[in-house]
């Protein structure tokens, strides 16, 4: 088992972090009580999915729990667990401007008499014991979430950037776009398959319909200005680190033309991209209806 525990001053990224290992394949628990450690190991003996985790533990847990973490991680490497301790921290005065920002309350201001800045002077007491352990610190005080995520993908998980998937769906204006869409194009503006009464009953992933659009020349403009401009960004998202970009073509109901460029454009992209997925939203929406 190979168990990476993220720790650290809160607002320093932290969550951050854990998402980036979840996303790596790491099964992800945050806020895990120390104490829960030992049997968290013992259990990954016998399930398969727990072979790589990563826990986030943070000064909400007990005291006394952090005190003995040392003794804690000699338990783990007796038991065979491969720990790596990754220690996060900030300057005090980022901490303070990133909870002024986010307007949330600092865990240890939520009992007692603390400010803010000596709650943030005494999670780093607490956590000492954590942080001399740690193979790998880092100071995020500079760094972006996006570079946050690299360096942990990279120095970490010990693996290149994971390739983001391209989502290209269809879907139709009349039930709303979808709320997850990163680029909407709308194709309501080409030739309809719905007036022709021969093809109303077909969809755009039917020979009739690809033909009858396939003769007209504006889905064709269509797609190759829809194409250029995905080349042309599509590498700025990849850069920015992001697992999922979707990409949304939609027509009125969702059933001829924006299947057929979703089909079209998935396709294409699958000749240059790594990782493609094409999905019909209100095709899927029939079928669970029926």
């Amino acid at each position: 088992m190979q168990l990476v525990i993220i720790s650290g001053r809160s607002g320093s990224g932290k969550s951050a972090a854990l998402h980036a290992l979840e996303d790596l394949g790491y099964y992800a628990i945050d806020n895990l009580p120390a104490g829960l450690l030992i049997p968290l190991a013992e259990q990954a003996r016998v399930q398969s999915n727990l072979s790589r985790v990563a826990v986030s533990i943070d000064a909400r847990n007990l005291s006394q729990d952090l005190d003995h973490f040392p003794t804690i991680m000699q338990e783990l490497g007796a038991e065979g667990v491969d720990c790596h301790v990754v220690y996060l921290n900030a300057s005090d005065k980022t901490l303070m401007e990133r909870f002024s920002a986010t307007r949330r309350r600092h865990p240890l201001t939520r009992h007692g008499d603390l400010s803010l800045s000596e709650a943030i002077a005494k999670e780093q007491q607490l956590l000492d014991p954590l942080a001399s352990l740690a193979r790998l610190t880092l100071d995020t005080t500079r760094l972006s979430v996006h570079e946050l995520r690299n360096t942990i993908a990279q120095q970490v998980a010990r693996q290149p950037q994971q390739e983001t998937t391209l989502l290209i769906q269809s879907f139709g204006f009349k039930r709303g776009i979808p709320l997850d869409a990163d680029l909407v194009f709308d194709v309501r503006c080409l030739p309809n398959p719905f007036w022709e009464t021969r093809l109303r009953g077909f969809t755009g992933l039917d020979q009739p319909v690809i033909d009858f659009l396939d003769g007209h020349e504006l889905p064709q403009a269509m797609f190759n200005d829809i194409v250029q401009f995905v080349r042309t960004w599509l590498p700025r998202y990849i850069k920015s680190n992001r697992s999922y970009v979707t990409l949304a073509v939609g027509c009125t109901g969702g059933q001829h033309r924006s299947v057929y460029l979703a089909e079209k454009l998935g396709q294409y992209f699958k000749t240059h991209h790594a990782d493609v997925q094409i999905r019909h939203r209100e095709l899927a929406t029939s079928e669970l209806a029926g």
